[in-house]
């Protein structure tokens, strides 16, 4: 099964998944809003540097459900 497949799979089937990339992408968002409003004051440079670890965190967890998939361990 290819990347693609299985993400879709994990979409339908796998709500801590579905949780997981929907974080991601509003994390996401968030931090190109930011981004977009130059000068940062020292609060919004620190909610960019929370939303970048959040994001990570969440892209990290939802690659170990699919190595979980792939090696045929249940999440």
């Amino acid at each position: 099964m290819d990347q693609e497949s299985l993400i879709e799979r994990l979409m339908a089937e796998n709500e801590e998944f579905r949780r997981l990339r929907g974080e991601h992408r509003a994390h996401d968002q968030e931090l190109e809003t930011l981004k977009g409003t130059p000068p940062l004051s020292a609060d919004q440079q620190w909610r960019i540097s929370e939303l970048k670890k959040l994001k990570l965190m969440a892209k990290d967890r939802m690659e170990t459900i699919i190595r979980h998939v792939r090696s045929g361990v249940t999440a």
